[in-house]
């Protein structure tokens, strides 16, 4: 750590922040990158997924529950990045649909667990091929290690920001 005059100690190994994002630019603001892609990702599963009569929110439900089953609402919430309020909307849809069923929870009958049905799993393995073609698309021309140095690194950075253990 060092002992800047000017302010609060800064570990030595942080990547110095720049006074204004003009000074930046946006190219170099990894927030910014991260909305840009992400934002295309979505709207090229929007348009893909909406011909098999699926939402990006339903696709992220199923696809977290198809590999953590028996969530809370509030932690699918989390790992599936939706807000509270659409998810609820999302998971009346989806269990009218019968790809999800909701249980109460043994200790308290208030918390529901949240579990995708065989039609929801069918479901997603259809609709696979449309989320890891677009998964590829994002990696067109990056080599393995790279992918694999990438993905460690947004792994650290979720460790800083995150709020919750999930």
């Amino acid at each position: 750590m060092v002992d800047d005059a000017n302010g609060p100690e800064v570990p030595q190994d942080s990547v110095p922040r720049p006074r204004t994002l003009g000074e930046i630019g946006l190219q170099n603001f990894a927030p910014y990158l991260m909305n840009r892609i992400m934002g295309r990702y979505n709207q090229s599963l929007h348009e893909q997924l909406g011909k098999a009569g699926l939402s990006v929110a339903k696709m992220r439900a199923l696809a977290v529950l198809s590999v953590i089953d028996g969530l809370m609402t509030n932690e699918l919430a989390v790992y599936a990045v939706i807000e509270q309020s659409t998810l609820s909307r999302t998971l009346d849809a989806l269990e009218a649909d019968n790809l999800i069923r909701r249980e109460a929870g043994e200790r308290d009958s208030r918390v529901r667990h949240i579990f995708i049905t065989e039609a929801g799993r069918e479901t997603f393995l259809g609709i696979w091929p449309i989320v890891a073609d677009a998964y590829g698309a994002m990696f067109t021309g990056i080599d393995a290690d790279e992918h694999d140095r990438f993905l460690a690194t947004l792994n650290k950075i979720l460790r800083n920001i995150r709020k919750h253990e999930l």
